[in-house]
């Protein structure tokens, strides 16, 4: 065989790892949405809707980042571009997404947006998105009167529900991003008029220097403020003193002329700020939109600021478009040589609009190549699109995230002083310090990084760039994120919450699709990892099992209103509950730390079966407390399902009897050693022994596995589940009255739609009831539920343990699937089933609908409309439309890895983990 073609995007990747060229300097890292964020909260309550909303974006300058439509920057997001637009009749400039606040949404915070990102390559060498900008004023007042009113058990009031798009009065602009090198991003904006009738436009490409000047004496520390200076009647200079000095243009021979140039400051408009303000004129970020908008001319100035734009204002007639293209390029080039790395002016070579036309053919080609060896070839068209997609997004979703912890709390030397309880909000993580590109679950609703939604993204990240996933993975365990204590940081409104441990999982999973033809892959990147992820199970180990009986708590665990009650508030006294889904995940981290030890013992240091026989036994534990302590543990014999546990303290216990993820999570924790890697371990082989000989009652937990497969058969392996308790567990799995949707498993049993579960605490009267779709309670701001619904991360966990399982028992096991049906299937033929019933959400069906866009029209039968795919948060258990935040292109980018799994596992023996 030849060796693999080495693409154009995947040298630019090689370039960026090896630093010939720094590919990933730039890319679509600006925030969609820095408003209404922990960072910029400066209240005493900490309700931060309330203290920065949408309408302040517009005028009140950021402390900690900068948000634009659909936007480019740095990787310290200190000069950024993005595009403002009126089209004559809004009340303000849409030059940021408009959505709810939390308490202004029956389902608390949600975009209320119509925009896709289409394409991107890891490198950001080409980027393509599209917001489709309505042509009648934005009805700001309506969505949120209506979304007040509706209750919990009403579907949430969406832009499409307003008849603002009513005869396609609207305009498609596309913003796309083409690298001609690593420092020159050409830019280009189409606008489609969509309606039947000419239509006005302004369109403002602009250039923002982020404010980092208000916040500090700029006297005192010798500092002076960036600047953008004109240089041409419609180009300027934009200098920072460590970013350097750009230049930003049209490129002669649009068909289009700026009407103007116009400037302002990046600074706060005082006088909306602050009604008692008594201080003289100044200009603002919020000029452009007083100009444009309401007709004040002396909004702006002339020559320089710290924002700029170019103004065109046009009438595009139905069915047609325009098309602008821009440039941003270095002008100066910095001299290592010079003590001072002083700058030089260097002159880019001339791009001419042919040019220009000929560099975004030849990087879109790119894209298409560099993709052609990522999606199997034998997917179908529709299958590539949502691939795809699917990337493009994750892509997209990488943002500037800074956050300097005691900097927060401690306030800055130029602003009041904050409030006391803000130094109590985030005390214990004072160390945080954040400024860095991270991979965010959605760029609008979540925009900041959460601990376990990052370890699922880097699954499809890993296979277009294996380099960011690794270091995004090390990233969140490095000192300044991880704390002291081993603890992992959540997410910003609750860094101490407690998140299900699936890091080691991941970095697990992401070093096997590394390994080359030998079986190795990037020991570097495990054993660093694996060095922090010990203080983290250490941490979980003392932080989670309140009685040291390998039964674990934990609360929160990612699963919101999955539990009978919130598990993050404090149980009564006396009161202890033993999570089916905590022990669980213990269970997982065992397994993978102890698969992981004997990789490295194998591969690096023999030391490491130290570490691997400490694991061993602390796996064998957990699963002997979850199946044996106090009689069988946290199984239930009479339902043949695992289930959370209250303890008293006179000894009485009460499971919690919902038949929910919590209990299929134990199925997750399956471990196989296989013989290669434990052969030569002599240590490790002489502790297990003896371990088991010493503990006979515990050797009924390891197996030796005899099958057909010579790479497996005679290796060990380990469950929580034994092969009777998993085959009583996966008949309510695969039962469609219970969990198995046609759109993929659901979070809860659909057998509590008539038998609600319910249960009294200290006089107080809980029920747990299946809901498909969005919440019906506000007990976690009722913007999120895991009663009923599909979620990709869970669905992916156990499709993986499945293929585990297909490798111990191969076809000697099989299940009727769906249960009742009376048809008989391997476990590796439901695994692949289930895939594709989450695959076909996205898929379209005959006539034309996709089951993640519901019953909307548009996206069936309209060719503006009809290819576009949202990657919702989840999706509803019974019809599988999409749910929560619409652009949650995290975890939900696992179909990409799915549709990939479709094609190449085929031979799923050979694929052990």
């Amino acid at each position: 065989m030849g060796e693999a073609k080495v693409t154009a995007e995947q040298q630019r990747l090689d370039e960026n790892r090896t630093r010939v060229k720094n590919w990933q300097r730039w890319g679509t890292y600006l925030p969609e949405r820095q408003w209404g964020v922990v960072r910029e909260d400066y209240s005493a309550d900490g309700n931060v809707w309330a203290s920065f909303p949408y309408e302040m974006g517009q005028y009140r300058a950021y402390r900690w980042g900068e948000d634009g439509l659909l936007g480019w920057t740095d990787r310290q997001c200190r000069l950024c571009f993005s595009t403002a637009l009126w089209n004559g009749q809004d009340v303000t400039l849409k030059e940021r997404l408009f959505g709810l606040g939390n308490t202004e949404g029956n389902h608390g915070e949600d975009v209320k947006e119509q925009f896709y990102y289409l394409d991107a390559t890891p490198t950001h060498a080409y980027c393509k998105s599209l917001y489709k900008y309505p042509q009648k004023a934005f009805p700001y007042d309506d969505l949120r009167a209506e979304n007040k009113r509706r209750g919990y058990d009403q579907p949430e009031y969406e832009l499409l529900d307003t008849g603002i798009f009513e005869e396609s009065r609207y305009f498609d602009v596309f913003i796309e991003y083409a690298k001609a090198d690593a420092e020159d991003t050409l830019i280009r904006i189409t606008a489609w008029n969509r309606g039947p009738d000419a239509a006005p436009l302004t369109l403002l490409p602009q250039l923002t220097l982020r404010n980092n000047w208000s916040w500090k004496n700029l006297e005192a520390t010798g500092n002076t403020r960036p600047i953008i200076q004109q240089t041409g009647d419609h180009s300027v200079r934009a200098d920072h003193k460590v970013l350097g000095a750009y230049a930003f243009y049209p490129i002669e021979g649009n068909a289009l002329t700026p009407e103007r140039l116009v400037f302002t400051e990046n600074d706060s408009n005082m006088k909306r700020l602050d009604p008692n303000y008594g201080g003289g004129a100044h200009f603002s970020k919020d000029a452009f939109d007083r100009l444009i908008v309401h007709g004040e001319a002396d909004a702006v100035k002339d020559k320089d600021g710290t924002k700029c734009a170019l103004l065109y204002r046009t009438d595009i007639a139905p069915g047609a478009s325009v098309t602008l293209y821009l440039r941003l390029v270095r002008v100066d080039q910095r001299s290592e040589s010079e003590p001072d790395h002083r700058s030089t002016d260097i002159v880019p070579p001339t791009i001419t609009l042919a040019d220009a036309e000929g560099i975004f053919a030849k990087r879109i080609a790119e894209a298409d190549d560099f993709y052609a060896g990522i999606i199997p070839q034998e997917a179908t068209t529709e299958e590539c699109r949502v691939s795809r997609q699917a990337y493009a997004g994750l892509l997209w979703c990488k943002q500037f995230y800074y956050f300097i912890a005691e900097q927060w709390m401690s306030g800055d030397s130029t602003q009041i002083a904050p409030p006391p309880e803000r130094m109590k909000k985030s005390a214990e993580w004072r160390h945080l310090f954040c400024r860095d590109i991270l991979s965010m679950p959605d760029k609008w609703e979540y925009p900041w990084f959460a601990a376990w939604d990052t370890a699922f993204h880097m699954i499809p990240m890993a296979r277009i760039d294996p380099e960011f996933a690794k270091a995004q993975l090390l990233l969140l365990l490095r000192e300044w994120y991880m704390h002291p204590n081993g603890q992992m940081p959540a997410y910003e409104f609750a860094f101490g919450d407690v998140n299900p441990p699936v890091h080691a999982w991941a970095v697990w999973h992401v070093y096997r699709m590394g390994v080359d033809d030998e079986g190795v892959g990037d020991l570097d990147f495990l054993e660093r990892a694996f060095q922090k992820l010990m203080l983290n199970f250490t941490w979980w180990v003392n932080r989670n099992d309140e009685k040291g009986r390998n039964l674990f708590g934990g609360g929160f665990l990612g699963l919101d209103n999955i539990g009978v009650f919130d598990r993050s508030v404090s149980l009564p006294d006396g009161v202890c509950l033993h999570q089916a889904d905590g022990t669980a995940w213990m269970g997982l981290y065992c397994s993978v730390m102890l698969q992981i030890a004997l990789e490295l013992a194998h591969q690096r240091s023999l030391a490491y079966e130290d570490i691997a026989s400490k694991f061993f036994e602390h796996y064998i534990a957990v699963i002997d407390a979850i199946n044996s302590v106090g009689g069988d543990g946290l199984w239930d014999e009479e339902h043949g399902f695992y289930f959370d546990e209250l303890e008293h303290d006179s000894g009485d216990s009460t499971p919690l009897k919902v038949h929910s993820m919590v209990g299929i999570a134990p199925l997750f924790a399956v471990c196989i050693m296989k013989r290669g890697t434990v052969d030569g371990l002599r240590d490790f082989e002489k502790r297990t022994k003896w371990f088991l000989n010493y503990k006979p009652q515990l050797s009924n937990y390891v197996s030796t596995a005899n099958v057909s497969n010579e790479e497996i058969n005679g290796s060990r392996w380990i469950a929580i589940a034994p092969r009777a308790r998993l085959e009583r567990i996966l008949r309510r799995v695969l039962d469609e009255a219970e969990f198995l949707s046609p759109h993929g498993i659901r979070a809860l049993s659909r057998y509590h739609y008539d038998n609600p579960f319910q249960t009294e605490l200290h006089g107080q009267h809980f029920t747990v009831r299946y809901v498909p779709a969005e919440g019906d309670s506000g007990m976690f701001g009722g913007n999120s539920n895991w009663r009923g619904p599909v979620w990709f991360p869970m669905n992916m966990l156990l499709l993986n343990a499945l293929e585990r399982y297909y490798l111990v028992y191969g076809d000697d096991l099989k299940l009727e699937y769906p249960t009742g049906s009376g048809e008989m299937h391997t476990l590796v033929e439901i695994s692949e089933s289930i895939a594709r019933r989450l695959v076909n959400l996205f898929l379209p069906d005959k006539d034309g609908y996709r089951p993640s866009h519901g019953k909307e029209h548009r996206y069936a039968s309209d060719p503006h409309w009809k290819d576009l795919i949202l990657f919702s948060e989840y999706f509803d258990g019974d019809t599988g439309r999409g749910l929560g935040a619409s652009h949650q292109t995290g975890w939900t980018a696992l179909a990409a890895t799915l549709i990939n799994a479709l094609y190449t596992r085929r031979d799923v023996r050979n694929r052990a983990q």
